[in-house]
């Protein structure tokens, strides 16, 4: 799916524009927002929006127009970034026209032009292989300081792919007021969808014409861990239909859209005898239909190199098998096709699932394209095949048992799936059409990190021995893409030293080891040795020892100033458990231990334990996410939750000099 990244910075563009500055009157929309009041803001408001409009001028099924009006006033250093104006456009849309204003608090207005503007590629981004026909229009909107009203509007005239259009109304800057326009021809129909935001009425002013109207639009304040931009912005999502109908261009529920994705896919996953020839070769010998499934699913995944070539309509319609085969080359919608398509030729039926990489991205009651970024698979599972390993199987009450694998994910095994796509809903394309369907939430226990260690203590606090873990699900994808990522010995050594720094502060490791590096069907297996100078901390006599280790579950996202305003969305379901052992000095026993510890919310679990048993320290503790959302009524109870694994964390055993040792 077209996916964009556009990572130039400020300056460098600012650099490149040398726009020729003329004194100008603004229009009158803009001069009638000067003594306008600003919408409601806080101290940490960069700019506000006062006044926000779009136009869609439908034409005729193979044209439209579509003019843009923004104007902000800039309230602190930040908001000049708001006087940078990008329109994007491809082979599809060209920009006609582009103006920019500013109105300062003194002086004369400012005024730049078409011939002002100039237009830009993506840029070639480290590690980035897309390729794509989508170039940006530019131009900067001089005196974009503090106090300053600036202003901009352009046109654009697009060849649609479909008859779909969403107006964003809310974003990270208040809004006084927004405006959407839609113009269609005699005859024509409008189907309009509301996310996020209560359904707002239209107003018609003849010629079927109609009027939406927002105001005082409160602005989405970034948090951590926060859900998707697109699960909380509010949004309006407008099709419109022809007289005559639009065929498969236009859809007003689910089960259309996904007849407007088979349409696109139609013969995309036929065979070559190339393809039947390399299938054949890919399972010759392998016994069982999982082996055989398993064995493409490799292929795929690490034999077609991820390239996407996004070229018009290639943003959302697959290439054919045999381009894909031929050129070892595709993105997420190609490994899809291809793999369909090898399927096929074990006897095996595969269904396209199209779907947002992020989770809550979705709204279930909006049938909308540009929700989804992303393609996977479900595969139709023969009844009598059951594995262990097949864990993102679910029983579809007409198709059958299905399995949701993503073929793009070369880091997760086949018949698992990562935590981003779990709970999530995809629209799966079946016989019958579109179905926004509800991947299953995977066991906890399939995603998390298993750590043991053996350490000795002497009595000068200094910590010595080994820590063995064992990773599966995103836990051991994560760490495989960041190892693989060292190429050398000592960079690998440094991503470990990178773990320990978090709870150590003078360590050195002295020894590492890994295993199935390559082969994710296997756990990821970390083992290393530490030398921990002055890690139990004296106090008189005493020693004190934190049992725990490494690895720290609590986080601090609630600890902020400011009130949390959005839930709080975990990467997905996961598991943790640590064992530590630490062999206490000669001369010394243990005088008190930590307290036990077990938290038990819906939405997850902390259980903590230490022991003394003769001369070892024994902790052991279980952290697990259970649920991938905490709403907001619950946020009390997740900084309570996160607050009593802190302190936890901080816990110290107390040693004291034994009396034997003080008796002799």
């Amino acid at each position: 799916m077209k996916i964009r990244n556009l990572t130039i910075t400020l300056s460098v563009l600012l650099a490149l524009t040398g726009a020729k500055i003329t004194n100008a009157d603004a229009p009158a929309w803009m001069h009638n927002l000067v003594s306008s009041p600003i919408p409601a803001h806080d101290d940490k408001t960069d700019a506000v929006l006062l006044y926000s409009e779009e136009i869609l001028t439908v034409q005729s099924q193979d044209k439209l127009k579509l003019t843009f009006r923004r104007a902000y006033k800039i309230l602190r250093p930040g908001g000049r970034e708001r006087g940078l104006v990008l329109a994007s456009f491809d082979q599809h849309s060209k920009v006609t026209s582009m103006r920019g204003w500013c109105i300062p608090a003194q002086g004369k207005d400012y005024e730049v032009r078409d011939k002002d503007a100039i237009e830009i590629s993506i840029p070639k981004i480290s590690g980035s292989e897309e390729i794509s026909d989508v170039r940006d229009k530019m131009l900067q909107i001089p005196a974009a300081d503090v106090g300053n009203i600036v202003g901009f509007e352009y046109e654009i005239e697009e060849t649609p792919l479909l008859l779909q259009s969403t107006w964003r109304f809310q974003g990270q800057d208040p809004v006084k007021d927004a405006k959407f326009t839609l113009q269609l021809p005699a005859g024509w129909e409008y189907f309009a969808s509301w996310r996020n935001h209560t359904e707002i009425k239209p107003t018609s002013s003849g010629n079927n014409q109609w009027i939406w109207t927002v105001s005082d639009v409160k602005r989405i304040r970034p948090e951590e861990e926060m859900p998707p931009w697109a699960g909380v912005a509010g949004e309006m999502t407008v099709t419109y239909f022809p007289p005559a109908g639009a065929g498969n261009r236009a859809f007003k529920d689910w089960k259309q859209m996904g007849f407007w994705y088979m349409d696109l896919t139609q013969s995309r996953r036929d065979a070559t005898p190339e393809i039947k020839q390399k299938t054949a070769v890919l399972t010759q010998g392998v016994a069982t239909p999982y082996e055989k499934m398993a064995a493409l699913a490799k292929f795929v995944q690490q034999d077609i190199r991820y390239i996407a070539i996004e070229l018009g309509i290639g943003g959302v319609q697959p290439h054919p098998a045999a381009y894909i085969f031929q050129h070892r080359f595709g993105d997420c919608k190609d490994k899809a096709t291809l793999m369909g398509s090898m399927l096929k030729e074990i006897g095996v039926d595969s269904y396209y699932v199209i779907i947002n990489s992020e989770r809550g991205a979705v709204d279930p009651s909006t049938p909308a394209q540009n929700a989804f970024d992303h393609v996977i698979i479900a595969i139709k599972v023969p009844e009598a095949l059951n594995n262990a390993a097949l864990v993102s199987v679910v029983q579809h009450p007409a198709l059958g048992r299905l399995l949701f694998f993503d073929p793009t994910d070369d880091l997760t095994p086949f018949g698992d799936l990562s935590g981003n796509l779990q709970g999530n809903y995809g629209l799966l394309v079946g016989p019958a059409g579109g179905e926004l369907y509800h991947l299953p939430t995977l066991p906890t226990s399939l995603n998390g990190v298993t750590r043991t260690a053996s350490m000795t203590l002497d009595a000068n606090g200094n910590l010595t021995g080994s820590f063995k873990e064992s990773r599966v699900g995103d836990l051991a994808a994560s760490e495989r893409a960041r190892i693989k990522l060292a190429t050398k010995d000592t960079d690998r050594v440094k991503v470990i030293e990178g773990l320990l720094s978090q709870s150590l502060a003078n360590f050195s490791v002295t020894h590492a080891t890994m295993s199935n590096l390559q082969d994710t069907s296997q756990p990821f297996g970390l083992n290393y040795s530490i030398v921990a100078q002055r890690y139990a901390k004296p106090a008189g006599e005493l020693l004190l020892v934190r049992t725990r280790l490494i690895g720290i579950k609590t986080s601090g996202l609630l600890e902020t100033k400011d009130p949390r305003e959005l839930p709080v969305i975990f990467p997905g379901p996961q598991k943790d458990v640590d064992r530590f052992e630490i062999t206490i000095p000669a001369g010394f026993e243990v005088d008190d231990l930590p307290p036990p510890v077990d938290v038990e919310y819906s939405f997850g679990s902390y259980h903590s334990k230490t022991e003394a048993a003769g001369n070892l320290l024994k902790y052991t503790r279980i952290f697990e996410i259970k649920e991938l959302m905490v709403p907001m009524n619950r946020m009390d109870d997740l900084k309570k939750f996160y607050r009593i694994i802190a302190g936890d964390e901080r816990n110290t055993a107390v040693l004291k000099p034994s009396t034997k040792s003080a008796q002799r």
